[in-house]
């Protein structure tokens, strides 16, 4: 298998790391994490530079790009923060979705948009009740003339507040069916009447903001109905491969991130009249950890040039989330060993990623839900 990229990934790749450089300095991302702010900026730059069309085809606006292009991106984000991957990519999953099941209507409505910076998505899914199991989703859209009517409660639902924010939100449009059969994908705009939120108080990744939101008849076009009724399933599937491949990426960069940060302080740090990275300990520490890194870096590469090529890489792509988000948080963990009592310290980043990297093991499927999807692909059945 050729490991090595195109020249036009080389210059992607590079291109995202001058200006991750140039616009989210340590200083600015300190801030609006301190701040719990969005990164606007940031967000204006990634519009500028194109990367929000990125894995779109030509005909709506996009450069067609691959799912090992979307992976490099968001590994280069994920090295400065794994909480500003989501702002970049939460809204591409949910835009792929469309553009994959949406009618033609509905992608050029919605795609172009999306891609010069008009409007943002975020994933409407979880429910007080429905985390890892869909099937419990309580939110409800009933038909009533042109318009659907939507009640409910969505919890943990990142950059659901943002401004210009569009919610890919999935109800049930027939109780009585399977969830499987009886769910729909609805775009849900923010500031529609009957939609309320509460910001929630979260213990790290504040960038996009984590909300509460509550559905009180909220009515809805049929036109932003996505996919046909009961079809919202087949919604969700579609884009599992590429989220979860973007996903590993992000906790790649990010643990790349935390190995930077603490191989930097290791050579500074003097202890005992020397730097504590030639101490043997903590040498043999570091080297362990980009060992690891290296190794979820294989593997999310192989899955998502797997997915590229055609084949059948779900087992793969499930095996790259599940050990790249707990690299991440091995790594975090012993970043902030390393660091010690300065990582302790608000004023040094690494406990931004010790923070940051806990969720890591929990969204787009959890390590547990991982481990039974694995199994499964290897013909087992896990209880």
């Amino acid at each position: 298998m050729d490991f090595s990229f195109t020249e036009e990934q080389i210059l992607l790749r590079d291109s995202v790391r001058k200006l991750m450089e140039r616009v989210a300095t340590p200083d600015y991302v300190a801030r609006v994490d301190r701040e719990k702010a969005y990164p606007h900026e940031l967000f204006d730059a990634w519009i500028e530079a194109g990367l929000y069309g990125l894995p779109f085809p030509e005909d709506l606006g996009g450069a067609g790009g691959s799912v090992l292009d979307l992976a490099l991106v968001s590994e280069e984000i994920g090295r400065t923060s794994a909480d500003l991957v989501m702002a970049y990519a939460g809204a591409l999953f949910c835009g792929l979705t469309v553009a994959r099941k949406g009618s033609d209507e509905q992608k050029k409505k919605w795609i172009p948009a999306l891609i010069d910076g008009r409007i943002k998505f975020s994933i409407g899914i979880s429910e007080p009740d429905a985390g890892s199991d869909v099937g419990a989703i309580r939110t409800t859209a009933r038909k009533d003339g042109n318009n659907w009517i939507l009640n409910g409660q969505k919890v943990w639902q990142s950059g659901a507040g943002a401004k210009d924010n569009v919610i890919c939100l999935y109800a049930r449009t027939d109780t009585e069916a399977h969830y499987r059969q009886g769910m729909s994908l609805f775009l849900v705009d923010n500031n529609r009447q009957g939609v309320s939120m509460k910001k929630l108080d979260m213990l790290g990744r504040y960038c996009m903001g984590t909300y509460e939101v509550t559905l009180d008849n909220v009515r809805v076009p049929e036109d932003q109905l996505i996919g046909g009724v009961n079809k919202g399933w087949d919604c969700l599937l579609s884009g599992l491969q590429t989220e979860r491949i973007t996903v590993a990426a992000c906790d790649v960069g990010s643990a790349q991130g935390v190995v930077d940060l603490a191989l930097a302080y290791a050579k500074e740090r003097k202890q005992f009249g020397r730097p504590i990275g030639n101490f043997q300990s903590i040498a043999h520490m570091l080297a362990d950890m980009q060992t690891e890194v290296e190794a979820a870096r294989s593997l999310m590469y192989r899955a998502a040039w797997m997915v590229d090529a055609g084949k059948n890489a779900m087992n793969e792509i499930n095996m790259a989330k599940l050990f790249a988000s707990e690299v991440y948080v091995k790594v975090a963990n012993l970043g902030m060993q390393i660091y010690g009592g300065n990582g302790y310290s608000m004023e040094y980043p690494m406990q931004r990623h010790y923070r940051d990297s806990r969720i890591a093991t929990v969204v787009a499927g959890t390590s547990q839900i991982m481990r039974n999807m694995i199994a499964g692909g290897m013909g087992l059945k896990p209880q």
